[in-house]
């Protein structure tokens, strides 16, 4: 529930009042005891700085705005008594561990997915409400998400640090059942975001190396407004489960000397990553092409059932033997409008 402020003395233009986490209109505002009091104690936080304020009535009117928003969201808040939870079922306010990372299931204005907080409107926490241990959600083509533990009591969260997962423990005075770190080996779309593992890897089977395109249901992906400026993150199951976040991929014609197309790639761009950056690496990892200088040829926005991409079309010169690109009709129809 982090708050951003103009610099003290910059007031040539009104500060844009940011808007609340979302809440569908008719869903109960649930939290948690905790997120209830994290509410509470950024109220203190505005009053305290719209006294600082004093007479910068552009502050003020700024700060009024934020303090009205929230306590609005203080107001409708419907605290969750987890002591009436099924233990053995995932429901709101509970720690979940499925496929290696725990997460917790929290209130809108709890969420943060860098620290293993997911909100319990996200499609992730939908996927996983109602479900015991051992419960399998199978997800597109050969994706899925196993429920391996479920608690009322804190346990160690999945942090995200620079795109580096890390444990944090929660405040307790028991202490957490420790994550066991030794996961057995994963297929390569199974590979959690913190092995960074290039899935696109060519195979080391006899006959032409193949191309193949990285799926990562788990993996966390910036989302981006129109101009390519980084406006959140959110999981690869999130982006592609028909919420239509616009998210950046990087495509990849790969040209002859007589400027015909001989290969067409693609991949998400990372995040905190530049479009041209993602490439480069993914060029190196997945292609075993390095020195090569792409050129961007333009930008545009796809749009399909399922999800809303920026495209940023990249062309490069190449007479390397490259892994061959798929010749499906699906994986053909990705780069026609390049």
């Amino acid at each position: 529930m982090s708050r951003g402020f103009i610099k003290e003395g910059d007031q040539e233009e009104i500060p844009r009042v940011p808007m609340r986490a979302y809440l569908p209109e008719g869903v109960p505002n649930y939290v948690t005891k905790e997120g209830l009091e994290a509410l509470k104690e950024e109220l203190k936080d505005l009053e305290a700085e719209r006294v600082k304020a004093g007479d910068n009535y552009i502050m003020v009117n700024f700060i009024d705005a934020l303090i009205k928003l929230l306590v609005d969201r203080i107001n409708s808040a419907v605290e969750v008594d987890l002591s009436k939870s099924n233990k053995e079922t995932v429901s709101f306010g509970a720690w979940v561990r499925y496929n290696g990372r725990v997460v917790r299931i929290v209130g809108v204005d709890e969420a943060d997915v860098n620290k293993g907080l997911i909100s319990f409107i996200s499609p992730i926490a939908k996927l996983l409400i109602g479900k015991k241990v051992g419960d399998i959600i199978e997800l597109k083509g050969s994706e899925k998400i196993t429920v391996e533990e479920v608690s009322f009591e804190p346990m160690e969260l999945t942090q995200i640090i620079n795109d580096k997962p890390t444990r944090t423990s929660t405040p307790t005075e028991k202490r957490p059942r420790r994550i066991i770190e030794e996961q057995p080996e994963l297929t390569a779309q199974a590979q959690p975001i913190e092995e960074h593992v290039a899935v696109a890897s060519p195979p080391k089977a006899e006959g032409p190396l193949q191309f193949v395109p990285e799926v990562n249901a788990t993996e966390f992906l910036p989302i981006v407004n129109e101009r390519g400026n980084i406006v959140g993150r959110a999981m690869y199951v999130e982006l592609h489960n028909g919420n239509k976040m616009l998210h950046p991929v990087a495509h990849l014609h790969v040209m002859n000397g007589g400027g015909e197309t001989t290969r067409r790639y693609w991949w998400h761009v990372a995040f905190g990553d530049t479009p041209e950056k993602t490439l480069k690496r993914k060029m190196v990892e997945t292609l075993g092409l390095s020195g090569a200088n792409p050129k961007l040829k333009r930008q545009y926005i796809l749009e399909t059932k399922n999800e809303k991409e920026l495209v940023y079309v990249f062309t490069v010169v190449s007479e390397e033997d490259l892994p061959l690109s798929p010749e499906e009709k699906e994986y053909v129809n990705l780069f026609e409008k390049d």
